[in-house]
């Protein structure tokens, strides 16, 4: 599987994101991009769709010995995060797992380093259900 995911009930979206970029920043992410889907899709192609975000997260340290071990592994970062609203006060947040990065390169150091994206990424998704 590429990513894993949590749901969050009785929760509103807004509340959530704040939530999750929380839980990132505590891991040592930042998110770097902010892409809200709901707002595209009514803009471009009028469209109505439930809240949905594409957050991307990069913790510095690990993507910076990422592309130091291959310089084209930009191509798979950032590590993204899914935040999706399924029904009133029932929200997704799925994390891409970083794993999915070593099957595509030869570096031997990337894995080390999807171990420890991926360690830290779960940890940000347990502090959303505490």
């Amino acid at each position: 599987m590429y990513g894993f995911t949590i749901t969050l009930s009785h929760a509103p979206f807004d509340e959530v994101v704040a939530k999750v970029i929380d839980a990132l920043r505590g891991e040592g992410f930042g998110v770097l991009s902010d892409i809200d889907m709901q707002r595209t899709m009514k803009d471009k192609l009028d469209i109505r769709t439930h809240p949905y975000r594409i957050l991307g997260a990069c913790h510095p340290r690990l993507a910076h010995r990422a592309l130091q071990a291959e310089p084209d592994i930009g191509l798979l970062l950032p590590c993204n995060v899914v935040v999706r609203e399924e029904g009133p006060e029932r929200v997704i947040v799925g994390f891409l797992n970083p794993q999915t990065m070593v099957g595509l390169t030869s570096a031997k150091e990337i894995q080390a380093i999807a171990d420890d994206a991926e360690q830290r990424l779960r940890r940000a998704g347990a502090r959303l259900c505490a």
